[in-house]
């Protein structure tokens, strides 16, 4: 039985002050992690402070990107190593907005994947079509590319670890969400990869989120699909009672 995972991804939203009171506001609050699991990605200046105020309690800091290299002249970006040398171990890889407007190839989501799993840190792997290639009906082509990309080299033990978030970029930040029987069809979809290229026990552990303009409204919607784990939740995870309503409402 695969636990529930929302994650909530702030983008370049909300200071180091609020990030602080939100994680005071919700630490006790929150399911625990053998009901569903969760978690918020912030900015890299909040993190530190965050992972110390969430302490021991079940909630999960996570950073919103990092660079594939340890270490080196990559002004502005943040390591692995630097990560893990402050407790953070989870980090979103490949998000469309990283894609489509900083350039990022699935040929280097698939290198900074490699360097997450190297230095234990767990991957949301975002995946996901455009408007075009959904209405040109490629979407399952586009999906099954990306996954194939993102993956070259990764272990069937390793896949295990990955959570693969499927994000429509014609559904991030537009207000419009995947009817949840797409969505459903394409978690199938990603699922189906993953048995193919990694046998049955990997396909059956990996947990599949979608993302795209969920809220505590619709939430229930997804999850009721069988292979729909949970949800990467945009605007509706910076409010304290809006991300305490979507992980209530996925246990």
């Amino acid at each position: 039985m695969r636990t529930p995972f929302i994650a909530g991804n702030w983008k370049m939203n909300v200071t180091d002050k609020e990030a602080l009171a939100f994680v005071d506001a919700v630490k006790d609050r929150i399911p625990s992690s053998e009901e569903v699991e969760s978690a918020v990605c912030a900015q890299a200046l909040s993190l530190k402070g965050m992972q110390e105020k969430a302490g021991n309690t079940d909630l999960r800091i996570g950073a919103q990107n990092m660079h594939e290299e340890d270490h080196g002249a990559f002004t502005g970006e943040i390591s692995a190593q630097a990560l893990t040398s402050i407790g953070i171990d989870l980090v979103i890889i490949g998000h469309s907005e990283r894609r489509e407007m900083f350039n990022e190839t699935d040929e280097r989501v698939n290198r900074k994947l490699h360097a997450a799993l190297a230095h234990g840190i767990m991957p949301i792997v975002c995946i996901g079509e455009n408007v075009d290639d959904r209405d040109a009906g490629r979407a399952t082509g586009v999906v099954r590319e990306q996954l194939e990309q993102a993956l070259q080299g990764v272990e069937a033990e390793q896949v295990k670890g990955c959570v693969f978030a499927y994000e429509p970029v014609w559904a991030i930040g537009t207000g419009k969400s995947s009817h949840p029987e797409e969505a459903g069809e394409m978690a199938r979809t990603i699922r189906a990869y993953v048995h193919e290229a990694y046998g049955q026990s990997a396909a059956e552990a990996v947990r599949i989120q979608y993302g795209g303009s969920v809220k505590p409204e619709n939430i229930g919607d997804y999850m009721a699909d069988n292979d729909i784990d949970g949800a990467l939740v945009g605007g509706a995870s910076i409010k304290v009672d809006s991300f305490l309503a979507l992980l209530e409402a996925a246990q």
